[in-house]
This record gives C-alpha cells, structure tokens and sequence, in this order.
C-alpha cells in the first residue's frame, strides 16, 4: 500500500547514539498524539495477546547538519507544513513544562535544532528534505 502522505523525522548526524534514539521517539510520539490518522490499529498475536498500535506508516529518518536542520524547518515553515521540534536545550529538561519553556526562550533564528518530524503529502515531504540523506 501506498500513501499520499509521508513522515520524515530529521536528526543532527553528530549526537551520541543514545541522543539520536531519544530524538528520533520523542518526535514520533509527537506526530501520533497531533494526528489521529497516524496511529495503527492495536495487534493480536496467535494467541490472542493484545499488543498495542503503531505507526500506520513508515518513518524515513533523516541525517543532517545543525545548519541543514535549519534549512529544513526554513522549508517546511514556508510551504505551510508544521513541524515537530526537538532542540539541545531539551536534553537537560526533566519534564514537558520546562521543555517549552526552553523553546519558548529561543527566537526561531537562534533555535539550537537536533531534530525534526514533518507529516504532510509526499511531495511536500520531499521538497522539504531534498538533498539530505536516510540515516544509517
């Protein structure tokens, strides 16, 4: 199955594993609970166990530069497609408060960014991170 739209999380190629893992879930767990329409149906095993959904879609994950990261969230902003964001700052938070607070202290310009997600149609995905490349 094919679909129209497409879901690309974007993470800066120089964090520790740890740091990137971190990202990459706390991102994904940001465009479930923003979209409805991403999340699975819940899963049975053979006998009988209920696990719970997943993503209905594949996730692309993205290796970039601080300054392509920038350029992505430059792009996305301009064709009207609203990103998920996750900046260096968060790594010393503890909780979702002061987590927006870190961001909400930082002009847009000056935002130290480590990872984004985006889900739009695949075609706006694509224009957003032409020229980066899947992480390894």
């Amino acid at each position: 199955m094919r679909y129209d739209t497409k879901i690309a999380i974007v993470v800066r190629e120089n964090l520790a594993t740890w740091q990137k893992l971190n990202v990459a879930s706390f991102l994904a767990g940001g465009l479930v609970g923003t979209s409805s329409e991403l999340a699975g149906e819940p899963y049975q095993d053979g006998s009988g166990r209920l696990y719970g959904p997943l993503i209905r879609q594949p996730v692309l994950i993205f290796a970039a530069t601080g300054e392509e990261l920038t350029q992505v969230l430059q792009r996305a902003q301009g064709r009207g497609v609203r990103a998920h964001l996750y900046t260096y700052e968060l790594f010393a938070t503890g909780n979702d408060v002061d987590n927006r607070k870190a961001v909400a202290g930082v002009a847009t310009a000056d935002l130290d960014l480590v990872g984004l997600a985006l889900h739009a149609e695949r075609k706006e995905i694509d224009k957003i991170v032409k020229g980066l490349k899947l992480h390894d």
